[in-house]
């Protein structure tokens, strides 16, 4: 596994201050675009001349221009000679837009400072490089972390060309999401709830299984207004089913706010593979494991195939365990209401096989732990996995 290394930069104390609060400007511009990218990163872009903000700008959608070409069309002719704080290395490359490392160079900007280097193999230094080549003056690193955590969908893609997958956990203090009667409206709060939604609008799926449609006939869609208003972008739903026994007359196959796949296996039968996409969902068929269950290894190159480049797990408790035990995750989002369940007979978040000694147990690390209106959201890693994070500056 190879990983690039962001360089840190030795910066006065008063320097140091404002290209900070220039960075985090331009993060919170990235930020916007969570969820509407893909297969491209978010990126955000501030141009500073004379200690003022002349032009800002963010990659809004694949296929239109750089968050530079917003900042730069702004900023006009204030650009020559100014500063630009970008949250990724300019492009070096032609894509659907030319680079912008090249860009930059033609509106004589006198300084690039871009807070981690690209991954994608296209770029990977080349665009510091072009910038160097022209005379402009680059620092790479500041903010690293932070940027590196706005794309670590992007990273997990570029280094492994497989998904990223987040677990969404929405449970008890004491790790129930149902009691033994079933009852579980409602665990966690109201802030919960919206929170659980944002997630839904920054991963391209999400993930639950057939009997969770059987049992909830979900919806499965986003359903708040991202900043400014904005339409969320909407999961493809993915509905794990080794038989294919989704009802055509279920939400997540009569509703087109969305798209849905069904992953499915040779027990599906012939007619009903045909029935389901004749409903208009697409139908992919993985190889089995245990002789029973979708692979879930194949199931995700299956989706990467499809342009899934992220997926949120959903639940219920059997496919959480499925992820769990196959140790295929990479993030957890934690919800815990403020109730403790009890009772050997209600429904616990995580099922599957588990573990038989603690040491087996996947090590998370945690990022975030917050109070939310009494209920707690905890962000944590799988410490194992391959495109971790925090390796991006060490």
């Amino acid at each position: 596994m190879v990983f690039f290394i962001c360089l840190k930069v030795v910066l006065g104390e008063d320097e140091a201050v404002e290209d900070v609060e220039y960075m985090k400007k331009a993060l919170q511009l990235a930020a916007l675009a969570r969820g509407y990218t893909t297969p491209n990163p978010v990126v955000g872009c501030v141009i500073v001349k004379d200690g003022k903000i002349v032009g800002t700008g963010y990659h809004q959608k694949a296929g239109t221009p750089h968050a530079e070409v917003w900042a730069l069309e702004e900023a006009g002719d204030a650009a020559a000679g100014a500063t630009v704080y970008v949250t990724l290395e300019p492009c070096a490359h032609y894509g659907r837009t030319p680079p912008c490392a090249r860009t930059l160079v033609k509106h004589e900007v006198s300084k690039v400072v871009i807070a981690m280097l690209d991954p994608n193999p296209l770029v990977a230094g080349k665009g510091a490089a072009i910038l160097r080549q022209a005379g402009i003056a680059v620092e790479v690193g500041l903010l690293s972390q932070e940027a590196a955590y706005l794309n670590e969908v992007f990273i997990k893609n570029m280094l492994t060309q497989m998904p990223f997958i987040a677990i969404k956990l929405a449970q008890s203090l004491d790790g129930c999401i149902a009691t033994k009667t079933g009852h579980s409206q409602w665990i966690t709060n109201t802030w919960s709830r919206q929170q659980g939604h944002y997630l839904r609008s920054i991963y391209d799926g999400i993930v639950v299984g057939i009997n969770t449609v059987l049992a909830d006939n979900p919806l499965l869609t986003c359903r708040i207004k991202r900043e400014g208003g904005k339409a969320p972008h909407q999961p493809v739903r993915i509905i794990l089913d080794s038989q294919g026994r989704t009802p055509c007359t279920s939400l997540v196959v009569t509703d087109k706010t969305a798209q849905t796949i069904i992953v499915t296996t040779q027990r599906c039968a012939q007619e009903r593979r045909e029935a389901l996409e004749k409903a208009g969902v697409r139908v992919l068929v993985a190889p089995m494991q245990d002789g029973k269950r979708v692979d879930l290894a194949k199931a995700l190159t299956l989706l990467y195939q499809e342009g899934i480049r992220s997926l949120l797990v959903e639940g219920g408790s059997t496919i959480h365990g499925s992820f769990f035990d196959a140790q295929l995750f990479d993030k957890v989002h934690v919800f815990l209401g403020n109730s403790v369940i009890g009772g050997t007979q209600a429904l616990h978040a995580v099922a599957g096989e588990g573990v038989m000694n603690l040491s087996e147990c996947v090590p998370l690390v945690y990022q975030s732990v917050e109070i939310h209106d009494n209920n707690v959201y905890i962000q944590a890693y799988n410490q194992r996995r391959e495109a971790d994070y925090v390796h991006w500056n060490r």
